[in-house]
């Protein structure tokens, strides 16, 4: 319990630096505002020189880290990352009400353990199997691996279509 929380600490504290600077200051500008409201300038002049204000704002923030762009792509990555771990509910991370209840990968790594596996996949999590029947095939590096919310903090592991049995994301 204790590498998560570390874990996902770290992950936060990497992904909001701006965050924590601009709470700290309330005379921080909101940038994206800023170049909103040149938008409806109607005088050429003046509209430039607001975006051109606006702007170097924005770059200024940017360089000293306290304004990041980030893709779409890097976001989704990253949900995919922490797929299994509770997370707050933060603007990108889900906190627009579209919560991540299946997550399809494939599998890169496979320990076996009493009655049970340890899978690593290629989002780079670490999963545990356990009370695994005998009938399950046992799960090799490449194959496909579907992890689906389930009750209580677990989840429901399906290994390349097969029945599925219990998981818990433990790194």
């Amino acid at each position: 319990m204790k590498r998560f929380t570390t874990c996902a600490a770290a992950s936060l504290a990497f992904a909001f630096p701006a965050n924590a600077t601009a709470q700290d200051s309330a005379a921080d500008p909101d940038h994206l505002e800023e170049l909103q409201r040149c938008q409806i300038i109607s005088d050429d002049g003046a509209r430039l020189a607001c975006f051109d204000a606006a702007v170097g704002g924005m770059v200024a923030a940017s360089e000293a880290g306290e304004v990041q762009v980030v893709k779409k792509e890097e976001v989704e990555q990253t949900r995919r990352g922490l797929f299994g771990f509770t997370m707050p509910k933060i603007g990108f991370l889900g906190g627009d009400g579209e919560e991540m209840k299946l997550l399809q990968s494939t599998i890169t790594g496979v320990r076996s353990i009493r009655r049970g596996y340890i899978l690593t996949i290629e989002e780079g999590s670490v999963w545990q199997l356990s009370g695994v029947p005998s009938r399950l095939r046992p799960p090799k590096v490449g194959d496909d691996v579907e992890f689906k919310k389930a009750a209580l903090g677990s989840y429901f592991v399906r290994i390349n279509g097969q029945i599925g049995v219990k998981g818990t994301r433990i790194q």
